[in-house]
C-alpha cells in the first residue's frame, strides 16, 4: 500500500502551523528540519490580520499574548540618540508598524511545533536531497535518513527553499531582490529603549536599529543597507561581518556597540531580502508554502500571517478534497493568490523608503513618520495595514481523509 503521508520540508513557522492543521484533516504528518531542534530566539514577528485569526482558531492565543513583547512603538533617533518620530504601538488600532501583539519568532515557533505533539513525526538535523515523483506518490531521499515514500510533499523552507530548487527550478528564476540586504542579531548591554523599536537612519541607505527582546537586557538589533547584488556565501559568516563593518563604520548612535555585539551574536543572521513570486505553488505532488512559495519581505510585516493564512487554507482545501491533490492545490492558488498579490506590494517608497540614500531623504521619511496618523498619510497606510485581514477564510470542516 502506498504512503498516506505528507511530508513538510521546514519546522519554522508555516510548516508546523500546516501540521497542526493536516492532522485535524486527518493525515499522517511528517516534518523534516535541518536545524538539531526547534530554533530559539529570532526577531520579533507581528500577528495580525488573518494570521491573528488563525493563531485564534488554534486556541493559541492565550499562550501568544503570555510571550509576546512588550513594545511601546516605533521611535526614530538621530546619531546623538534623540528622538525625531514616534508611531505607538496603539496607532491604526494595533495594526501599524509595530503591531499590538509582537512576539519572537522562536517563542511562536515553538508553540506551534508543541501543538503539533505528539501526532507529528519530526526529522531533525536533516534535509532532502532529491524528490522523484510518480503517479502513486513521491519518494524522497535524506542526506542522513534513508529514503522514504510520500503522497505528498511541501516546501515551507523559506525563499532558499531546497523542495523548490528540486522540483520548480533555480532560485535566480524566482527570488527577486529589491536592493536591501539586513542581518539581524541578539545583543546585550547598556542602551536604554525605555520599551521602543529604536531606529537610526544614516547616508548611503544605512539603517541600524534596536528593539526589546522578551527578556530583560535582551536587544534585538538589526542592520541594514541598500545595495545591488552581493557576491557573498550565505554560509560565511566572518565576510558577512567584514562587509558591515565596513559600511557602517563611522555611524553615530549606537551602531558602535551594535557591531560589537554583532561579532560574538548565537544568533547572527545576514541575507538579501527578496520577494518570491511563482506563477503556481503547486507542481505534480509537491507545493510550496509561506516565504518558499510567496516571500513577500520582512518591509510588509505580512510574512507571519502569510505562512499561518496559507497553512490553515492548504490544510483545509486537501481535507476538503478527501485529498485529491489537484483539486486542493488549484483552490489553494485560487484562494491565497489575491492576498498574496496585496501582501507584496511594498510599504511607499519600498527599499528607498526604509533607507533613504541621503539626509534629504532621512529628513523627508522623519516627517512621514510623523504625519502618519494624520491625513493623507493616515488613509495611505491604514491601507496598508490593512492588507492583513484582506481574505475572507474559509471554514473547514475536520473531518477523517485519505490520500
Amino acid at each position: 500500500m502506498e504512503s498516506n503521508e505528507i511530508l513538510i520540508s521546514g519546522a519554522g513557522i508555516a510548516g508546523p502551523a500546516l501540521a497542526y492543521w493536516l492532522r485535524r484533516a486527518g493525515f499522517a504528518v511528517a516534518i523534516v528540519e535541518r536545524a538539531p531542534a526547534p530554533r530559539p530566539g529570532g526577531q520579533t514577528v507581528d500577528l495580525r490580520g488573518a494570521g491573528r485569526t488563525v493563531i485564534e482558531r488554534m486556541g493559541l492565543m492565550d499562550r501568544a499574548r503570555a510571550e509576546s513583547v512588550d513594545q511601546r512603538g516605533l521611535a526614530l533617533v538621530d546619531a546623538a540618540g534623540r528622538v525625531t518620530a514616534r508611531l505607538p504601538a496603539d496607532s491604526f488600532g494595533g495594526e501599524g508598524i509595530v503591531s499590538e501583539i509582537e512576539i519572537l519568532r522562536g517563542d511562536l515557533a515553538r508553540i506551534l511545533y508543541e501543538a503539533t505533539l505528539p501526532g507529528t513525526a519530526y526529522l531533525f538535523d536533516d534535509t532532502v536531497t532529491g524528490i522523484d515523483q510518480d503517479a502513486d506518490g513521491v519518494t524522497v531521499t535524506f542526506e542522513k535518513a534513508a529514503p522514504r515514500r510520500f503522497a505528498l510533499v511541501v516546501g515551507a523552507d523559506g525563499p532558499h527553499s531546497v523542495v523548490r530548487a528540486l522540483v520548480f527550478g533555480p532560485e535566480s528564476a524566482f527570488v527577486h531582490p529589491i536592493g536591501l540586504y539586513t542581518a539581524w542579531f541578539t545583543a546585550t548591554g547598556e542602551t536604554d529603549l525605555d520599551g521602543w523599536y529604536l531606529m537610526h537612519n544614516a547616508p548611503g541607505g544605512l539603517v541600524a536599529s534596536a528593539r526589546p527582546g522578551r527578556v530583560p537586557g535582551e536587544i534585538k538589533a538589526g542592520l541594514s543597507f541598500r545595495s545591488p547584488p552581493l557576491c557573498v556565501d550565505r554560509r560565511d559568516v566572518a565576510a558577512q561581518q567584514r562587509i558591515l563593518a565596513e559600511r557602517f563604520a563611522g555611524v553615530g548612535w549606537e551602531t558602535p556597540r551594535l557591531l560589537r555585539a554583532m561579532r560574538t551574536a548565537p544568533d547572527f543572521f545576514f541575507d538579501a531580502m527578496g520577494q518570491v513570486r511563482l506563477k503556481s505553488w503547486s507542481r505534480g505532488r509537491v507545493a510550496l508554502l509561506g516565504d518558499a512559495g510567496h516571500c513577500a519581505t520582512p518591509l510588509t510585516g505580512l510574512g507571519t500571517s502569510l505562512a499561518l493564512v496559507g497553512a490553515y487554507v492548504l490544510a483545509g482545501e486537501l481535507g476538503a478534497a478527501r485529498g485529491d491533490h489537484r483539486a486542493a492545490f488549484a483552490r489553494y492558488d485560487e484562494v491565497m493568490r489575491p492576498y498574496v498579490r496585496q501582501a507584496q506590494a511594498l510599504p511607499p517608497g519600498g527599499a528607498a523608503g526604509f533607507a533613504p540614500l541621503g539626509r534629504l531623504g532621512i529628513g523627508l521619511r522623519n516627517l512621514s513618520v510623523r504625519q502618519m496618523t494624520r491625513r493623507p498619510l493616515r488613509t495611505l497606510l491604514g491601507a496598508q495595514f490593512a492588507k492583513a485581514g484582506n481574505i475572507a477564510l474559509p471554514s473547514y470542516d475536520a473531518t477523517a481523509t485519505s490520500v
